[in-house]
């Protein structure tokens, strides 16, 4: 029996899941809006307002802690300082509810209910931002 056992295992291992948010959590705070699955937005939801909340916490003495308290749990440094030098400053004087998730229907091939979590007030041009190498034509560097 499973009494007392709370949170979804989403049919991985803690190593894998622990992986996954840790990842999506650094795309999240990257991106500023991603779209998944409506289980693990609402499991991601917690992870990263704990994350902005250790940076909102950070001043001077306590500010190289919380970087490396941030690192450890995403692993992106550039993550990192994103959430102490950007986000914790834009969220200073709210109490909580940095994130929402909003309903995106259902994914065609499986039928899995479909979610968009993103920043309340976020900023609109850092979706897609760097998301990987772009490919440069040779036509665009001939001109």
């Amino acid at each position: 029996m499973r009494h007392g056992n709370s949170g979804r295992k989403l049919n991985r291992t803690h190593a894998h899941r622990a992986a996954m948010f840790s990842n999506m959590a650094a795309a999240l705070v990257k991106h500023e809006q991603i779209k998944t699955t409506l289980p693990k937005a609402k499991d991601l939801r917690p992870i990263v307002e704990k994350l902005i909340t250790v940076a909102k916490r950070a001043n001077d003495k306590t500010r190289l802690a919380a970087r490396r308290q941030l690192i450890a749990e995403i692993g992106d440094e550039a993550s990192a300082a994103k959430i102490i030098d950007v986000l914790a400053p834009r969220y200073a004087s709210r109490s909580g509810g940095y994130t929402r998730v909003l309903k995106a229907g259902i994914r065609f091939g499986d039928a899995a209910p479909m979610a968009i979590i993103e920043f309340v007030e976020r900023d609109v041009t850092a979706k897609g931002k760097d998301s990987g190498p772009v490919e440069v034509r040779e036509d665009a560097e001939a001109a």
